[in-house]
């Protein structure tokens, strides 16, 4: 056999192995995306009572769907998503919907023990915000996206970290990212409000009803500026507004 056919050979077999882990490497990434789609919030809803669950078709948007402003804020934090919809979703819609409390449907309690400042509870498993006043009353609430299991371009878990922290530092509309994407930096971050190093609350088009940042939590546009115009604050005794991750 000539060298020129064992190079061959060798250069072959190179390039199925190579075809091979991309082929699993798309695969991969595909099931992964397939499974955080199916994971989706929303979805218990389906078999509870009080809810039903519609698809999505072929060009149904979300206001096409729910003309309504409020209809359309209701069911878009019940199921924690504010991307774009696609045929074959499945959106979870409370029955009555004409007469559902906003607040009502919010995961946390409607009153907590007073702590004479305020707090901003972050719940990963619940997908969502709740920012209480200094009496302990619940003012308002959200969702969220925390950090997802795995970030392929920093190849490891990118979880958002868990515990007790204060807002040290707030920017605006203008606010970006040091680091992502990573090596550009730049990424829009609206109404930033750091609490732990580069970890920030902050606005986000890409809330999709599951944790999928690189650890910030992500929350609506709307719900970032009023948290920074009117709710959080930098200083005071505590160094800033409380904010507690609850574990995953």
């Amino acid at each position: 056999m000539s060298k020129n056919n064992t190079y061959f050979k060798v250069g072959l077999k190179s390039l199925k192995k190579c075809i091979g882990y991309s082929l699993i490497g798309i695969l991969s990434l595909l099931w992964s995306q397939s499974l955080e789609a199916a994971t989706r919030y929303g979805q218990q809803y389906c078999q509870k009572p009080g809810y039903t669950c519609i698809t999505v078709k072929k060009g149904q948007s979300w206001k096409s769907l729910f003309p309504n402003d409020y209809d359309r804020e209701v069911v878009q934090r019940l199921n924690r998503m504010s991307t774009n919809l696609y045929a074959g979703m499945r959106v979870a819609v409370p029955a009555n919907l004409a007469q559902t409390n906003l607040i009502d449907l919010a995961p946390f309690p409607a009153k907590m023990e007073a702590k004479n400042y305020k707090v901003i509870i972050v719940d990963p498993q619940k997908l969502a915000f709740g920012a209480y006043d200094a009496d302990g009353t619940l003012v308002h609430w959200g969702p969220i996206s925390a950090g997802r299991d795995y970030c392929k371009d920093i190849h490891r878990r990118c979880h958002s970290p868990v515990g007790t922290f204060y807002i040290y530092a707030k920017q605006g509309a203008g606010c970006k990212s040091k680091k992502f994407p990573i090596g550009k930096g730049g990424a829009p971050m609206p109404y930033c409000m750091y609490f732990n190093g580069g970890y920030a609350l902050h606005g986000s088009p890409e809330v999709p009803g599951y944790n999928a940042s690189h650890g910030c939590i992500r929350m609506l546009p709307e719900d970032a500026k009023w948290l920074n115009t009117e709710f959080v604050s930098t200083g005071g005794s505590h160094g800033g507004t409380q904010v507690i991750v609850r574990p995953y």
